[in-house]
């Protein structure tokens, strides 16, 4: 151990303000090569510039020994101390040295022998004296496979920039149609209990993704946490993929693996809320460090976990930095931040008298909003190109504007609203829904508000809400199940059409029947029923369609994009409208919501000209009953008057069309 500095004085001063964009390069536990100690003529010399390059990246060359240096966040901390494999967990062997310039509160130190692979955790004292549980690094690279807890020596991943042709897609007027998958139970190897491993996934999923369609892959949180229930939304290790699936080289391979196809990568990201678990960052150095410390702001009453002390510089910093970190480092495209609105409000599932008002005696979290606003900034500026998208389900305003406006700055909101709404009138028998007709069109009041996401996530999926078929009203008599398939096939069809980008979760892409378990793999024996495989050839040829068709994704965000043709049809639960892409491109969509065709109905277009059908979701193809339009020959399309642009056509059961000018 050497009594020269490990954290350069410029670097320990930002970390100690919490401004360092990237303070990971410099706490945590980074393996060095052996070289000289800072300040000194390394042994060899490097290429020019590799030097500088090294500091930037946390990697000083130390001595002529190889080992580790790590560096500790714990102000309040008495003694700290090191411990893992590599001194037989000893706490007495090595202490830490207390950096306090700066007020930083930073220990470090240099353990000469530890390598890549070592398990460790930290001895903290607490001010008073008590010797803490042994607590993981916050900064770990790599975490122990659970039910084991200890972090694990690793290399800082190399960057992984997002290439421009990929940036290129995120635009807001690009197409957006997003896969969310559970990684642990998409597919499951041998017997069905084993995780699969990333290779395993790089193999199979992106190819069946962009096969569908898709232009994204969402995972939900692959960051390391220690209960398998809590799906990643209760993370411990916001810096180390999870051991489940293998190690971080494994996450790049898999996301390469998707770029080769074509398709972006988004992670859940969680910075809400921790779990309380005495291994973790739960009174980390003896106090409320990393959390708010009176549970009126501190605990969550609905996860029974902590919540972040938003105010507190250094944790904004742990958090901005987290999400920079995956986009840097693991070449992600974006990413979805859970729980937004429980971050935005002090009230969030609190009764009168049990949460604190701000310092201008309101319910928002300011502290929140500021970090919210910092992390975008902070993404849009050093990685540029990577997007963010917000599950936020109340009506707090500018969620998706720009920060300099006044907004959050996500690129995109979940719109909730649309979710519950249309649900709501999909699980109504078809003969009572003229009288919830304006659940679906509803949404078409404020769709411009934001730039909305309209999501079919996980969510809709457990805690006994029924599978998506599930929620479709059927006849228990009927064996064919045929009003639940068709009612199905029709709402996606409303939804691919409808203002706003797509996410649909694994296994509602082929009408799964059961609620998803997250401890088995989704049941693909259904797609040996063509009602399944129907299901899923109309979900990738709806996707196909909306990346082929401009005017269905490209003015998403803008009202001049949409424009009603039947919104009150009510007695026929029939819904008709226009969208455009703004250079004379349009797409006609037509709805109807019950189980009778309508024949001879009359239908007002955009403009003349001849039109056909581009897709019906009750086409035999896709399991349905085959009632035609009148307009699906392309080679007779029907044909529009200029002055009174009116068609008359069939509109099938159940169903949904598209068409297009010829």
């Amino acid at each position: 151990m050497t009594a020269t500095p490990l954290l350069p004085d410029a670097d320990l001063a930002l970390l100690a303000r919490g401004e360092h964009p990237r303070p990971w390069l410099w706490l945590g536990a980074h393996p060095m090569v052996s070289g000289s100690a800072r300040g000194r003529v390394p042994a060899s010399a490097p290429a020019p510039g590799a030097a500088r390059r090294e500091r930037q990246e946390g990697h000083d060359r130390h001595g002529q020994v190889d080992g580790v240096r790590f560096a500790v966040w714990a102000p309040s901390a008495s003694r700290v101390a090191v411990v893992g494999d590599f001194n037989g967990w000893n706490g007495a062997a090595h202490p830490m040295r207390r950096r306090d310039e700066h007020d930083a509160g930073i220990w470090e130190l240099f353990v000469p022998g530890a390598a890549r692979g070592q398990f460790y955790k930290y001895e903290i004292t607490a001010a008073d004296g008590a010797v803490l549980p042994l607590k993981a690094d916050p900064y770990a690279f790599r975490g122990q496979l659970r039910p084991d807890n200890a972090s694990v020596i690793d290399a800082l991943p190399e960057p992984m920039p997002l290439p421009a042709s990929r940036a290129a897609l995120n635009r807001r007027d690009a197409p957006l149609s997003i896969y969310e998958v559970h990684p642990t139970s998409w597919r499951r190897p041998g017997d069905g209990h084993a995780f699969p491993t990333w290779d395993q996934l790089a193999h199979e999923l992106p190819t069946y993704a962009a096969g569908l369609g898709f232009t994204h892959v969402e995972l939900m949180p692959v960051s390391e946490y220690p209960f398998d229930g809590s799906w990643g939304y209760q993370t411990l290790g916001l810096h180390a993929p999870t051991a489940r699936l293998g190690d971080a080289d494994g996450l790049r391979r898999f996301v390469r693996a998707c770029h080769a196809q074509g398709l972006g990568v988004l992670l859940d990201f969680v910075p809400a809320h921790f779990p309380a678990d005495p291994h973790g960052l739960a009174r980390f150095d003896g106090t409320s460090l990393y959390e708010y410390a009176d549970p009126r702001e501190g605990f969550h009453r609905d996860w029974h976990t902590l919540i972040y002390d938003f105010g507190k510089p250094q944790v904004r910093q742990f958090l901005c930095g987290a999400a920079l970190y995956w986009a840097e480092r693991h070449g992600v495209d974006g990413l979805r931040v859970d729980a937004v609105a429980s971050m935005l409000y002090r009230d969030y599932s609190r009764p009168e008298g049990e949460w604190i008002p701000n310092v201008d005696g309101g319910r928002e979290n300011l502290e929140a909003i500021a970090l919210l606003r910092r992390m975008n900034e902070l993404l849009g500026r050093e990685a540029p190109g990577v997007i963010t998208i917000a599950e936020e389900s109340t009506a707090f305003p500018l969620v998706s504007a720009p920060t300099h406006d006044g907004g959050l700055g996500f690129h995109y909101k979940w719109n909730m609203g649309w979710m519950n709404d249309t649900l709501g009138y999909m699980r109504e028998q078809p003969v009572h829904r003229a009288w919830h007709h304006e659940k679906m069109s509803f949404g078409l009041v404020y769709a411009f508000s934001e730039n909305f996401l309209l999501p079919l996530s996980h969510d809709e999926v457990v805690h006994a809400k029924g599978s998506m078929l599930g929620k479709m009203p059927g006849e228990d008599h009927d064996p064919a199940d045929w009003q639940r398939f068709a009612s199905l096939r029709a709402y996606y069809g409303f939804m691919w059409a409808h203002p706003g980008k797509k996410l649909l979760f694994m296994g509602q892409e082929f009408a799964q029947r059961s609620e998803w378990d997250f401890e088995r793999a989704l049941p693909w024996a259904l797609l040996e029923d063509p009602r399944h495989a129907g299901v899923q050839r109309l979900v990738g040829d709806l996707n196909r369609l909306y990346r082929a068709r401009p005017a269905l994704h490209r003015k998403d965000g803008d009202a001049d994009g949409f424009e009603w043709i039947t919104e009150a049809d009510h007695a026929r639960s029939v819904f008709a409208w226009t969208r455009h892409d703004g250079e004379g491109g349009s797409v006609v969509a037509v709805c109807n919501f019950t189980a009778l065709p309508h024949h001879d109905y009359a239908l007002r277009l955009p403009h003349g000209g001849e039109w056909r059908e581009v897709l019906n979701t009750d086409a035999a193809v896709y399991g349905g009953s085959g009632v035609h339009s009148g307009a699906q020959d392309a080679a007779h399309p029907v044909f529009a008057a200029a002055e009174t642009p009116m068609i008359t056509i069939t509109l099938p059961p159940m169903a949904t069309i598209y068409l297009v000018p010829v």
